[in-house]
């Protein structure tokens, strides 16, 4: 199975992922935005759960990860359940061949020292896997955390990438691509500034929301087709 990037851009619109407010909210990152990306209904419902995690496990495969990492708490649940998919699609699956990893939101304070941090230590090339980047804080946490165990982070993956630039001036991929030097790819399987148009033509919002978007955006340095 290979990523499809039109068929899993439809899957977030159709699930309503993506969608409008009336009057702007603010993020965990202390920003305020007039649309906001959710992956709580899909991530939470059996079947569209194992659709995520198929999309996901045929983009990690594409990278040749041979694990792949939730960033706790959030990703958790899709990081395993994608990583099965992924160890079933080798031709190696079998016992032994691949590992199911899981990390601690909290380091546990007794037992092994393997055993502090993961409930299954990620093995071979990994995918870190966030479900939306906004500012990339709890991605690069992550990333840190396991290159300082030694684990050979590959990339890190992200559902949607809602296209905003941090406090110091650069892009969530920037900030990865310098922090790691080149070694860890950032890959975004849906991005905010295709979404929105798409959405727009769709759903047609008042004009006041798309000349909100349209500011919202322009901070950024992103000018999606449809809101100019």
């Amino acid at each position: 199975m290979e990523f499809d990037q039109s068929s899993f851009n439809q899957f977030v619109l159709d699930n309503k992922v993506i969608g409008f407010f009336e009057k702007p909210i603010t993020l965990k990152s202390g920003r305020t935005s007039h649309f906001y990306v959710n992956w709580r209904v899909p991530t939470s419902d059996a079947y569209l759960l194992d659709i995520t995690a198929a999309h996901v496990a045929a983009a990690a495969q594409q990278l040749g990860a041979d694990c792949i990492y939730g960033v706790p708490e959030g990703a958790t649940k899709l990081g395993v359940i994608a990583s099965l998919r992924l160890a079933r699609m080798s031709h190696l699956f079998g016992a032994g061949s691949h590992v199911i990893p899981m990390g601690r939101a909290k380091p546990k304070e007794h037992g092994h020292p393997k055993d502090r941090y993961f409930v299954g230590e990620p093995a071979g090339k990994t995918v870190v896997l966030e479900d939306v980047t906004t500012t990339g804080g709890s991605l690069i946490e992550t990333i840190d955390k396991l290159i300082g165990a030694n684990i050979d982070v590959i990339a890190a993956v992200t559902l949607t990438n809602r296209m905003e630039k941090r406090d110091d001036g650069l892009s969530v991929e920037q900030a990865i691509l310098d922090r790691y030097k080149g070694k860890v790819k950032y890959v975004a399987l849906s991005r905010a500034d295709e979404l929105l148009p798409m959405l727009i033509l769709r759903d047609k919002p008042a004009e006041h929301i798309v000349a909100e978007l349209k500011k919202e955006f322009e901070q950024y340095g992103v000018q999606p087709l449809a809101l100019q």
